[in-house]
């Protein structure tokens, strides 16, 4: 018998979570955020109406669990580099080739804009610590974070992610 018989019902979860999350942010990435509603969320993840709702109570807060879980999921790609220069540069990345913030930057620039605009979010909070401890510097995380926001507006290349990346750390270092 299982320590805990719980285990697979929160695997399960985990799953139709994710499962949830995905769906959304691949809406996001091909009809917007404002053409995107429940039951569509529902058909792309895979799951019944009545499953999403019982996850989430409407389209605001799966749109409030999937910024939770990109923000959790790029701190984990910040911590496993091996040092800040490479942290940003697989920050930059990730920020710049998203295809959803790019969806949203013609077709949802509002709300991206709020977004952006809300640093007094704890979730800006949190990732603006996290980075801090990453970075190993708080001035340098600022930087990191006003860096990041106006690559959600103008992309930049991977070779310039790299670039910038160098500069950033070589002018937080004098």
């Amino acid at each position: 018998m299982p320590l805990n018989k719980y285990a697979p019902q929160a695997a399960t979860h985990r799953r139709t979570q994710s499962a949830i999350l995905e769906g959304a942010k691949n809406l996001i990435a091909t009809v917007g955020l404002a053409k995107m509603s429940m039951i569509e969320i529902a058909d792309t993840s895979q799951v019944s109406r009545a499953t999403l709702y019982n996850h989430y109570r409407d389209k605001e807060s799966v749109l409030g669990a999937l910024c939770d879980s990109e923000i959790r999921r790029l701190v984990a790609l910040a911590q496993s580099a091996s040092n800040p220069t490479d942290a940003l540069e697989i920050l930059s990345i990730q920020v710049s080739c998203d295809s959803a913030l790019a969806h949203m930057r013609t077709s949802d620039p509002a709300p991206l804009a709020q977004a952006l605009a809300a640093t007094s979010n704890p979730l800006w909070i949190q990732f603006n610590d996290a980075l801090a401890m990453i970075l190993g510097s708080q001035i340098l995380a600022d930087c990191a974070m006003r860096w990041l926001i106006g690559q959600v507006l103008q992309p930049l290349t991977v070779e310039d992610s790299r670039l910038q990346a160098e500069f950033l750390v070589a002018r937080a270092n004098l």
